[in-house]
């Protein structure tokens, strides 16, 4: 059996399970480990039977949790390797200089060269130096020794536009248009089943209308109410990320997308990654609802908005 579960999306956190054969994956991990666990409970799926973590970007709402998670279990986390490097970059920021900090640290690496020193200074060197006035305590030799933030149990590389498996469970990973490193949406395969998650993109670019075909399930982004968006409580420059094209999909652009473009083969298509500033549901719904008009069946095309706060009911294959 194919199952599909929507834990959490929108702008406080995003989190999917996926299931096929023995196989279960966590697609982002964007709440807190223990949140992760009990909306999994809730929704009759055992977070120790987790495989693996799939992760679409970096941003803190598709990774909060990932960390505490990955440790917790034991399990691989898959990303590409630019998400994975601004997401270590995102936890261990590297550490901002005064003016006046960086002219001591130029003196006292002049100092050095001057007592002839003669070693090459990396940039870690520049960095262990600019910290040399801070006296550590004395390390406990009995104490474990403790792990960097960005420590996982095991991390593997993907690459957009590269099929790879996770056991039972083919991905296809492609290249989404969003204000990250490297972010992707995913096809997963099981048993025949195929599942698209395709959310935070600025636009619908040509690869990716390519990927959202034939699917069985089609979870696709409907962030925001344009009028809402722009008379709503953001200053302007976040609204101006959001309406560009590596920002998030309007309720238009999705409808439109649905309308015009989608072949409207899925037998579910669900909503996320809505805005609770900058929509509502009943204005997603409905604009959903009549661009699907065209692509009217009996057994495809049942219409469902994954919610912030609440689990998405099982969807089985």
């Amino acid at each position: 059996m194919v199952r599909f579960t929507v834990l959490a999306s929108g702008s406080k956190g995003n989190a999917s399970v996926v299931t096929g054969g023995q196989t279960r994956v966590l697609v982002d991990a964007g709440l807190s480990c223990r949140e992760l666990f009990r909306r999994m409970k809730d929704a009759g799926e055992d977070p120790a039977a987790l495989d693996a973590i799939v992760i679409t970007h970096e941003h803190s709402d598709h990774v909060a949790g990932l960390a505490v998670t990955a440790r917790k279990l034991g399990i691989p986390v898959y990303f590409t390797e630019g998400t994975h490097r601004a997401w270590m970059r995102w936890l261990q920021p590297r550490r901002q200089m005064t003016y006046k900090q960086w002219m001591e640290q130029c003196r006292q690496q002049a100092a050095a060269r001057e007592a002839g020193d003669g070693a090459a200074e990396t940039e870690e060197q520049e960095v262990a130096l600019d910290a040399a006035a801070e006296t550590p305590e004395a390390p406990d030799p009995t104490a474990e020794p403790k792990k960097a933030p960005a420590w996982l149990p095991a991390v593997e590389y993907f690459a957009p536009g590269t099929p790879f498996r996770i056991g039972d469970i083919a991905v296809s990973p492609f290249t989404i248009p969003h204000d990250a490193a490297d972010p992707v949406g995913f096809v997963f395969e099981a048993e025949g089943a195929r599942l698209a998650v395709a959310t935070d993109l600025g636009y619908m670019p040509p690869n990716v209308k390519e990927q959202l075909k034939s699917l069985d399930l089609l979870m696709l982004e409907s962030n925001h109410d344009l009028d809402m968006l722009r008379d709503g409580p953001y200053p302007w420059s976040v609204k101006q990320r959001v309406l560009s094209r590596v920002g998030h999909l309007s309720n238009d652009a999705a409808s439109g997308f649905l309308e015009q473009e989608y072949d409207g083969q899925a037998t579910y298509v669900i909503l996320g990654h809505l805005s609770e500033s900058n929509n509502l549901p009943e204005l997603a719904r409905v604009a959903a609802e009549r661009a699907l008009a065209s692509h009217a069946s009996l057994l495809a095309n049942r219409l469902l908005l994954a919610e912030q706060h609440t689990p998405l009911e099982t969807i089985c294959f």
